[in-house]
């Protein structure tokens, strides 16, 4: 079943021993906390880790203006954009040097695809996914709404369990990467 922003602060609070919320804006302490803090942790937790459900790869557009110092050329980054994973040119996603720098990467490059951490709906998170998060949100409620640092605690080792077996769940979706330069398998050649 997937979850919007509203169900998954909901059953964070619930697994916290509080009353879910209808919606951000219902006036009670759990939706201000909720609406204050499930942005940033729902993007730190994306963040965290290269998720399969989460990459994506995209041609940034070029901007007129060069940048001042040290690279030839400036990218606009997604609006979606998290995390890079690695830049390249000629239908590869990766293998330039690059630099982030606020809003805009900046290369040697006159074109640019950028494998990247993006933000997906979320109703597109992963069960796997959902319950990191719903572990981690229930973690950062905590103290603002039970003043428990001993709770708070508990809730954070349990948060970092779940989000260590959302990682290795999600590692088993992918073929792992072979070596593709390798120096000494080119000397026997």
């Amino acid at each position: 079943m997937a979850l919007t922003a509203i169900g998954l602060c909901g059953r964070a609070l619930i697994k916290l021993g509080a009353t879910a919320i209808a919606s951000f804006a219902d006036g009670s302490a759990e939706a201000e906390v909720a609406a204050a803090l499930y942005g940033p942790t729902r993007d730190a937790l994306l963040s965290a880790n290269a998720w399969s459900f989460a990459t994506v790869q995209t041609t940034l557009p070029r901007l007129v203006e060069a940048p001042a110092a040290d690279f030839a050329s400036a990218f606009q980054l997604p609006a979606d954009f998290l995390r890079a994973l690695g830049a390249g040119a000629g239908g590869r996603g990766r293998g330039l040097s690059y630099r982030i720098v606020g809003r805009t990467l900046l290369c040697d490059a006159t074109a640019v695809t950028l494998s990247y951490v993006g933000r997906p709906a979320e109703e597109d998170f992963p069960a796997f996914f959902d319950q990191a998060l719903i572990a981690r949100l229930a973690a950062e409620f905590c103290i603002p709404l039970t003043e428990s640092s001993t709770r708070a605690d508990l809730l954070v080792q349990l948060a970092e369990g779940e989000f260590r077996r959302a990682r290795q769940i999600d590692a088993q979706q992918d073929s792992q990467p072979g070596f593709e330069d390798f120096t000494l398998i080119d000397a026997r050649a």
